[in-house]
């Protein structure tokens, strides 16, 4: 197994409250997000073997998440990777779709970043965190549908949504064989 890869979905903020799209919008944790963090830093303290690097999402919520989970594991957040902001939502920014008809959630959606290309900014930014911390278990703070997107194609099947503050792993073994995988498909 390749270096341990954690995935943090940063803590809650009063958007992901309302059930509003947040996108690439800078909204800071509420105190239930702070909780959030400080809880998925305690989890982590129980990874054998501990941490040796912390990186972030330049958004704010993923950089008040990676300060609290680093209080908790004594690492302080090097500079935050533009790679692992969360899917631009356009229009849909802001906008809140619980309760929303799918068809209207889809309309919204027609001026959003494409899913692919998010997916390819987010494993080009995994690929070169793997490179540059080589045999370093890291945590990441990111955003959950960049998450989600990336873990279904690391798993090649669909990826469940992801709660504020929940933390998925992966490794750089599953990392290359995608890559890899991804490199070698036919282009059609």
């Amino acid at each position: 197994m390749g270096t341990r890869i954690a995935l943090v979905r940063h803590g809650e903020t009063a958007w992901n409250a309302e059930g509003r799209l947040q996108g690439q919008t800078d909204i800071p944790l509420n105190e239930t997000g702070r909780a959030q963090a400080r809880a998925a830093g305690k989890r982590l303290t129980e990874h054998d073997g501990g941490w040796g690097a912390l990186v972030s999402s330049p958004l704010g919520r993923a950089v008040e998440t990676a300060a609290l989970i680093g209080a908790q594991l004594g690492l302080e957040a090097v500079e935050p990777v533009v790679g692992l902001q969360e899917r631009h939502y356009g229009n849909g920014e802001g906008r809140a779709v619980v309760g929303m008809p799918r068809p209207q959630i889809d309309e919204l959606l027609l001026s959003a970043e494409p899913e692919a290309e998010v997916v390819e900014r987010g494993l080009a930014a995994l690929v070169s965190l793997a490179r540059e911390y080589p045999d370093t278990d890291l945590v990441v703070v990111a955003h959950g549908t960049l998450i989600r997107l990336v873990m279904s194609v690391l798993q090649d099947c669909s990826h469940p949504r992801l709660e504020n503050g929940e933390i998925v792993l992966t490794d750089t073994c599953q990392l290359e064989r995608t890559t890899a995988r991804r490199d070698s498909a036919p282009v059609h």
